[in-house]
């Protein structure tokens, strides 16, 4: 069996399969289907400071090759999470990363504060795909000014391990990688969903009723992992990788682009056992390739030479 465990810089997981914010809610629906403590961390959906009920449906639209959503990180707000959700994943032995948003640098930092008094959280997540209200609607993630803001005002009032997950609604993701890294991020977690649109083409209408939603699913992979590949190589951070994974070449692809571990996100929702299940896929894939640790797959494309396909 080979040696799955990676480090985050401070954050230590049992194996680089965690699941994606938004797509995992806050474990409960999966866990019929197996123990949560068998992830490398569960990546929680959105909390914010106040309840929010998201977006007027419909919410969901199904692609080829993925789906779009625009849920309006619809959360029961960050008192109901420390009260309800919070216990359930602690009693679950599941590591927890808890996402965050706010519609201001002030509501991420009150949320962060207030979860900064909480015992059994491993890390935040901050989300920066969120509107800035206070800047008429421009989103955090696509400034990089206004990211180091957030990620600044989020670095003074919480302790442990800080993750910012970055938009690929950009021009230059390793510019925005940088800037959020100057302000105190020490993991970055990439990408979240690429905006996109759906029509019917019988009625005519939107699928969704917000217009538009972000894209995620198989179709995003391959600018994900080239937005990890180029992250990797413009700040020397750990990175959770994410987009479109759905079997173990995915997972390795990413590690080999650089991402020290990765999140499972729409493939949940076609097959709910999917992140388990590739646990156990890397430690076979890696057992096949005579790899003795994971630690052997990050960063390391165009490194395999011949060796590798020998084994295959």
């Amino acid at each position: 069996m080979a040696d799955l465990t990676v480090s985050l810089g401070r954050l230590k997981l049992k194996n680089p399969i965690t699941v994606a914010s938004g797509t995992f809610g806050f474990g409960r629906e999966y866990a019929s289907y197996y123990s949560l403590s068998e992830l490398g961390a569960v990546i929680t959906s959105a909390v914010t400071l106040e309840k929010r009920v998201g977006n007027k449906p419909p919410r969901l639209a199904e692609t080829p090759a993925g789906i779009l959503n625009s849920i309006g990180l619809e959360n029961p707000g960050v008192e109901h999470f420390l009260q309800e959700d919070l216990p359930y994943l602690q009693r679950s032995g599941a590591t927890v990363i808890v996402n965050i948003a706010g519609r201001t640098v002030e509501e991420y930092r009150a949320v962060a504060e207030r979860l900064s008094q909480a015992e059994g959280i491993a890390a935040l997540e901050v989300n920066i795909s969120c509107p800035n209200v206070k800047e008429g609607g421009i989103t955090f993630g696509t400034e990089p000014q206004m990211a180091q803001r957030v990620t600044a005002s989020v670095r003074e009032v919480w302790p442990g391990p800080l993750i910012v997950k970055l938009s690929p609604n950009v021009t230059d993701i390793a510019l925005l990688a940088r800037a959020v890294v100057e302000a105190g991020a020490e993991i970055l977690s990439l990408i979240n969903t690429i905006t996109g649109m759906a029509i019917d083409p019988e009625t005519w209408q939107p699928k969704l009723g917000n217009i538009v939603g972000g894209l995620s699913g198989p179709a995003i992979k391959p600018v994900a992992v080239r937005m990890v590949w180029q992250v990797a190589q413009a700040v020397d951070v750990p990175i959770i990788g994410m987009g479109g994974i759905v079997a173990v070449e995915d997972v390795v692809e990413f590690l080999l682009a650089g991402a020290t571990a990765v999140s499972v996100g729409t493939g949940n929702f076609r097959q709910p056992t999917l992140a388990r299940d590739l646990v156990g896929e890397l430690d076979e894939y890696l057992t096949t390739h005579q790899l003795t640790t994971v630690q052997q797959l990050i960063g390391q494309v165009g490194k395999g030479g011949d060796r590798w396909r020998t084994c295959v």
